[in-house]
């Protein structure tokens, strides 16, 4: 059975490990302060390291789920108990595999770089994924594995991981901002909030997911949708005089232009 090891336990971690076959994997936690890893531990059913290095020392797989701005500290305690059949698989963003590889201070260690998005708390993330030269094939089909237990893996050339951020990671505020903004106009023509704010975010939901099952483009729904002459088209034709399309493309280039100044 292999380990695997969770440096830092906050929500990302906490949602990945709860979607983890405990009988299929043996896992470890370990945090800042070892009274409240104890006691997370015990909520998860997994076992409490008790310092970082004793976790590296017994996992296959170290997860490191710690700020961006804590990992280089988080590793420089843990370049001497590293090895090339441990692999690190690292959710901090805009860390890259070149920057991880520098930190770990090794030639070859075996590195995965992963992004998971905020679904992941209900078991339905979008995660990128890319590896480094170092790592097998068995070890790639485990960290993806790991993942898959709370979502979909997308394999990413790392060049384009700063798209994915933004298309994956941060669009999901722009997707409430769009159901808010609809629901608004249902309180508008006399729907209470509540009410409305669900029914737009179950028509949201169902639309996606009949763009994933059918398989079709999505303005050959749109098409399908729009009546000759009818009601929906006009709200088409509103959105596209508004420059729906363009804000929203604005939007995601505004934030991957964002995450390249954070580097």
């Amino acid at each position: 059975m292999q380990t695997i090891g969770f440096i830092g336990v906050g929500k990302m971690a906490t949602a990945i490990i709860s979607g983890l076959d405990k009988n299929k994997f043996e896992i470890i936690i370990s945090g800042h302060n070892l009274p409240k890893t104890k006691k997370q531990a015990e909520e998860l059913d997994v076992k409490a390291a008790e310092n970082h290095e004793e976790l590296v020392q017994q996992s296959d797989f170290i997860v490191l789920s710690v700020k961006p701005q804590v990992l280089p500290s988080v590793l420089s305690q843990l370049i001497n108990h590293l090895s090339k059949d441990k692999t690190l698989i690292s959710i901090a963003a805009g860390l890259t595999l070149s920057d991880l590889k520098h930190l770990a201070d090794s030639e070859n260690q075996p590195i995965i770089r992963v992004m998971p998005n905020i679904n992941a708390q209900i078991g339905q993330s979008t995660s990128a994924i890319v590896k480094n030269e170092f790592v097998d094939d068995s070890a790639y089909e485990i960290a993806q594995r790991i993942f898959n237990a709370v979502g979909s893996v997308h394999e990413i050339a790392e060049k384009d991981f700063s798209t994915f951020a933004a298309i994956a990671g941060s669009s999901p505020a722009f997707i409430y901002m769009f159901i808010d903004a609809m629901a608004r106009a249902g309180v508008l023509h006399g729907l209470p909030k509540d009410q409305a704010t669900a029914i737009v975010s179950e028509t949201v939901k169902a639309s996606a997911e009949m763009l994933l099952q059918s398989g079709e483009n999505p303005w050959s729904l749109v098409d399908k949708v729009s009546s000759p002459g009818g009601t929906t088209v006009a709200g088409v034709v509103s959105l596209e005089q508004n420059h729906f399309g363009g804000t929203v493309i604005d939007a995601i280039s505004a934030t991957i232009e964002r995450e390249k100044h954070l580097k």
